[in-house]
């Protein structure tokens, strides 16, 4: 059943930022049955730069009046984390679908009061964890629930940054650092990424334990994170994430261990991952990533919205990748 009236949809974004330049909206004009009509940022000169640069035939410095303008027919907030509650209700209340950057919010409370003003509004709300729809981490899904490495037993995550000493200026306007913004630190900007998938690939966390502290000092937010965890179908995981290591300790890997073998991927990568089996030895995968990182996910929400596919990234799923993160660092001491 089709989720909008129209034959098209009709993107308008909040928030046509960086993040719009190349990862997400360009590909609203290359998915069929889908168009970008609308752009708003509150800073005239930026917006009215980015619509003639994108060919955007309508720029806003409002949100209201985007979200208002007739023609547009579903929302992407492209904001930091801190506006999503507020625009989400926006859209809700103007009865259009909304497609929200992630993470999907600064905490698990802000994410449900989301889904519920879209549920009462009877509008889909739809969260931009597009690694559920890129080819490499579809194929692993595949392998897995083929049993290509057996039952799988348990996992781990290991991600390693360099930290980086920044002018006192360029970390105050660094909104992925300040918890008030982006309800935490670089973890909630990556290890989102992180859960949501595994989410996808092994169905939702359970329980979670976790430590956190703020080492280098260098800003508000946790630079060091380690947690345990376990999924409702009984896998058991580990992850530890330092954003203070130095250059050569740089790492980005998460190895699924299972009964026959092994799977070991790039969260952060070119699309490759290795397959490790008693049966055929390691075998190395590599598939093509789209131009447009989103594009694939922007398709499937089209199709969503048009009656004809299954979304895959909802508020729902999304907001369980907020209570982990929630739950980790629930005794942060920063």
């Amino acid at each position: 059943m089709k989720k909008i009236k129209d034959n098209e949809v009709r993107w308008g974004i909040l928030g046509a930022g960086a993040v719009c330049e190349l990862k997400s909206a360009p590909a609203m004009n290359l998915v069929p049955n889908s168009r970008l009509v609308a752009v708003m940022r509150r800073d005239e000169e930026k917006v009215k730069d980015y619509a003639q640069r994108h060919g955007v035939e309508k720029w806003y410095t409002d949100a209201q009046a985007l979200v208002n303008d007739p023609e547009v027919n579903a929302i992407y907030i492209a904001t930091p984390p801190d506006a999503h509650l507020e625009l989400t209700k926006m859209a809700a209340e103007a009865g259009k679908p909304v497609y929200v950057e992630k993470p999907m919010a600064r905490t698990h409370a802000e994410c449900l009061e989301m889904i519920e003003v879209c549920e009462k509004a009877g509008v889909p709300l739809y969260v931009a964890y597009y690694r559920r729809s890129l080819p490499h981490f579809v194929r692993i899904k595949e392998l897995i629930q083929s049993g290509a490495i057996g039952e799988v037993r348990t996992l781990h995550i290991d991600m390693k940054k360099p930290q980086r000493h920044q002018k006192k200026e360029v970390l105050e306007s660094n909104w992925r650092v300040n918890p008030e913004i982006a309800g935490g630190g670089y973890f909630y900007d990556l290890a989102s990424h992180q859960f949501d998938y595994l989410d996808f690939l092994l169905g939702p966390i359970a329980q979670v334990k976790g430590f956190c502290t703020n080492q280098g000092q260098q800003y508000p937010a946790e630079d060091l994170v380690t947690a345990a965890f376990r999924f409702e179908n009984g896998v058991l995981g580990t992850g530890n994430w330092c954003f203070t290591t130095a250059a050569d300790t740089e790492s980005d890997r998460t190895v699924i261990y299972g009964s026959k073998g092994t799977i070991e991927y790039e969260t952060f990568g070119s699309g490759g991952f290795i397959l490790d089996t008693e049966q055929m030895g390691l075998e190395r995968f590599q598939l093509e990533l789209p131009k447009n990182i989103q594009h694939f996910l922007i398709e499937n929400i089209v199709e969503d919205l048009m009656g004809v596919g299954v979304a895959l990234s909802t508020g729902v799923s999304a907001a369980r990748t907020n209570w982990v993160m929630e739950q980790i660092i629930a005794d942060r001491d920063v």
